[in-house]
């Protein structure tokens, strides 16, 4: 049946057909944060072969529950390890997305400990079980250590005094559950913090738990390079800190020279490695934000590799 609505009337989404259109074209594709398989689902639909990688067992199993085993391969792995980097090196990609939001899944599972609902464990391990929890960084973190999470990943300007306000009080007590850090913050934040400095600073725990930007800093170069001529890496960010280092990283990646500006004489690879192709990181619009809220701190930005045709593979 044909709708009878005017085609002007439809909402095309921004951010989601700017990442359409940056995969157009693609025949081998990684998606380096599996989650639940909607990107992966596109590189499939657009006819490409895709190599899934996610840390939690959890994504991967409903990822192939939803996608099969056709067209896609899985690998349970930290994108950034030295298994996961490897993989993608033979793959041969043309294109390679990272979406760095937690999925829905995770936020909604309690005993994950992702959210700062009542009584929920402080746990926030992408990979569940491996390395520290928030609870062992709350309980065991030195004051500077925690000082410097809260005011790099959560732009917290009294980072200091909630770093000495939690060290005072696991000595009385471990942090166990989000009541005690959300405690803590109003102890500092005062009686009108909220669910904005809430999740500002759960989310400043949860990178400091992941190492995520120390992740993203290493493993952008190797997907660069692992990348076919001409082939594409985009990367959608939710965080300052996550954009700041790609917007560096892509724009160092295009200069002909990195050397110093003083410097007489040119000794750096004196090439550009690629191109950038959005000036400015596109985000989601009114719409795409309504339909989903987390969708409110998204950016995408994305570079092509040098080599071959642009656009081509």
């Amino acid at each position: 049946m044909v709708s009878s609505v005017p085609p002007s009337t439809y909402h095309v989404p921004v951010l989601a057909e700017a990442v359409r259109d940056w995969a157009a074209g693609g025949s081998r594709a990684v998606d380096a944060t599996l989650g639940g398989g909607g990107h992966a689902a596109l590189f499939v639909a657009a006819g490409a072969n895709v190599l899934g990688i996610d840390r939690d067992p959890a994504a991967i199993a409903a990822a192939r529950a939803h996608l099969g085993d056709g067209a896609v391969q899985y690998l349970t792995a930290s994108y950034g390890s030295p298994q996961a980097l490897a993989a993608v090196r033979a793959f041969r990609p043309d294109r390679v997305l990272l979406d760095l939001g937690i999925s829905s899944h995770q936020v909604d599972t309690a005993e994950r400990g992702f959210t700062f609902r009542p009584g929920a464990p402080l746990d926030m391990r992408m990979t569940p079980g491996a390395g520290p929890s928030a609870r062992d960084v709350l309980n065991s973190w030195p004051e500077e250590r925690l000082t410097a999470a809260f005011a790099d990943y959560g732009d917290e300007r009294r980072a200091r005094a909630l770093a000495q306000e939690i060290v005072r009080r696991r000595l009385t007590g471990p942090f166990t559950v989000s009541d005690d850090f959300v405690n803590a913050i109003r102890a500092k934040l005062g009686p009108r913090s909220g669910p904005s400095d809430f999740a500002r600073l759960f989310q400043a725990l949860r990178i400091a738990v992941n190492d995520e930007l120390g992740q993203l800093s290493a493993a952008l170069p190797a997907f660069r390079d692992a990348l076919v001529p001409a082939g594409r890496l985009g990367v959608i960010t939710y965080h300052s800190g996550e954009d700041r280092i790609v917007k560096h990283l892509f724009r160092e990646w295009a200069r002909e020279c990195v050397c110093p500006p003083r410097q007489p004489v040119c000794t750096c690879r004196g090439r550009a490695l690629g191109r950038v192709l959005t000036k400015k990181p596109i985000v989601a619009d009114a719409a795409e934000v309504a339909g989903n809220v987390r969708a409110r701190s998204a950016q995408f930005r994305a570079f092509e590799t040098a080599g071959g045709t642009p656009g081509q593979n």
